[in-house]
């Protein structure tokens, strides 16, 4: 292994998806936030799986929090959050 190589997750320390009783690794990040409590530039966070990504951005979505959702290994939190 290379010094470059990023450590292995380990499905201990895997991040797992928010949805209700699930236990599968996550995969995306749904960023969303609820304009009646959260000022425009506050982003909350739940992670999904690729079972659960749709399920969950129609959730958020038809309230009207859903911001955006991207790959979990892309993912940067903004800065201050």
């Amino acid at each position: 292994m290379s010094d470059e190589t990023a450590p292995e997750t380990t499905p201990a320390t895997a991040p797992i998806c928010s949805a209700k009783g699930c236990r599968t690794a996550a995969v995306w990040v749904l960023a969303w936030n609820n304009p009646k409590i959260h000022t425009p530039e506050r982003r909350k966070t739940w992670i999904a799986c690729d079972e659960h990504r749709e399920h969950l951005s129609q959730f958020l979505g038809v309230r009207g929090f859903l911001k955006d959702v991207v790959p979990l290994d892309e993912w940067e939190a903004p800065a201050g959050s």
